[in-house]
């Protein structure tokens, strides 16, 4: 019987391209991709890395394949990061569509020819559908705490009712040792504006304070 391979938890993983010239190849992903440079090392530089979206990609100096790698990065919005890309004259190898695996995306190249695919999820599930029954709920929430969540329910393109679904769905999901979220780190982000925006001074556990103003 062969040994069983070790159980191994993976913290983070950053995938690797190769670049003819890392520096070079940094600044492209700087000012045409809209990457954020972390590190560059070596001199001359032989590697760096970039981020976006806090997920970091690693640049290597070699000899890139004549087809190039290819990544695929799962974002909450494509079709801004899109808008951006064609106007820097960023070459577009796959317009931006939706797939039948349930992404809306588009790829492009790098002066290495590496290709980049960025899409964000479509709403449509890849399960087939589930038929339910949606009933009525006497709810009443505070005041700004609606404002924000019809908000973000237009962030996200979906109607009040599937956005609450979704959260309930999510806070009920055991994930370590909290809860799962619907949320990508940059609706989070939002999310911390629309509290701005709608003046709300009160953190997670302020449901336990309230008191409904009378008259």
């Amino acid at each position: 019987m062969p040994t069983p391979p070790p159980r191994v938890e993976v913290e983070q993983q950053h995938p690797t391209l190769a670049v003819a010239d890392v520096a070079a190849a940094a600044e492209f992903y700087a000012t045409r991709l809209g990457f954020t440079v972390a590190f560059v090392a070596g001199e001359p530089p032989n590697f760096a890395g970039v981020n976006i979206g806090g997920v970091q990609l690693f640049l290597e100096r070699g000899t890139p394949a004549p087809d190039g790698g290819a990544v695929f990065y799962v974002v909450d919005d494509a079709e801004a990061l899109y808008a951006f890309h064609r106007a820097g004259g960023v070459e577009v190898l796959q317009e931006i569509g939706d797939r039948d695996y349930g992404f809306r995306d588009y790829t492009v190249r790098d002066r290495d020819r590496n290709r980049l695919t960025f899409g964000h999820r479509l709403n449509f599930p890849a399960e087939p559908p589930l038929e339910i029954e949606r009933v009525d709920v006497p709810v009443r929430l505070e005041k700004r705490l609606a404002a924000l969540l019809q908000d973000l329910a237009l962030h996200k393109r979906m109607s009040l009712t599937s956005t609450l679904e979704e959260i309930l769905l999510h806070t009920n999901e055991p994930l370590g040792d909290g809860v799962a979220s619907p949320h990508t780190q940059r609706t989070l982000m939002h999310i911390q504006q629309l509290k701005k925006k709608h003046g709300i001074d009160y953190d997670s556990h302020a449901s336990y304070r309230f008191v409904e103003r009378q008259g």
